[in-house]
């Protein structure tokens, strides 16, 4: 079965990964962001030899997003940047496919092990794991 793992970040990670610090989140240097890119390539490669990787991305910060909120006198209304600094947002994406619900947990829970600049509450971090629904019955209940 497929499972999604849902990397989640908010504006002010990626202002930090892009070198400016904030309230708790240190500045990362150019060596700390190279960190983190080898450390989820490894991972990435790890599920590719495996077998598990079918596919992932990483997404664009939150300040370039724009969202649809349905319609107004039959039109949609579209706004930039809905995200306040502090709401986690989906920051990238892997498709696996596995044995079982557990495993792809296990998938999931190497990557909150990326490393992170001195100071940095990783506490907050977290990934989501969702079964992928094909169709009907795939999923159980």
């Amino acid at each position: 079965m497929k499972y999604m793992i849902m990397l989640y970040a908010s504006q002010r990670d990626y202002d930090a990964m892009a070198g400016k610090s904030g309230p708790d989140s240190p500045a990362w240097s150019a060596a700390d962001v190279a960190a983190m890119y080898e450390y989820m390539g490894k991972w990435n490669q790890a599920m590719v030899e495996s077998g598990e990787f079918v596919e992932a991305h990483g997404l664009a910060a939150p300040v370039h997003t724009r969202r649809i909120h349905g319609l107004k006198d039959g039109v949609p209304v579209v706004t930039d940047g809905p995200y306040a600094e502090t709401l986690e947002v989906l920051a990238g994406y892997n498709i696996v496919e596995c044995e079982s619900f557990d495993r792809a947990t296990e998938l999931a829970a190497e990557a909150t092990k990326c490393p992170a600049p001195a100071g940095t509450d990783t506490s907050a971090w977290y990934v989501d794991v969702r079964p992928v629904d094909d169709g009907p019955g795939d999923v159980e209940g």
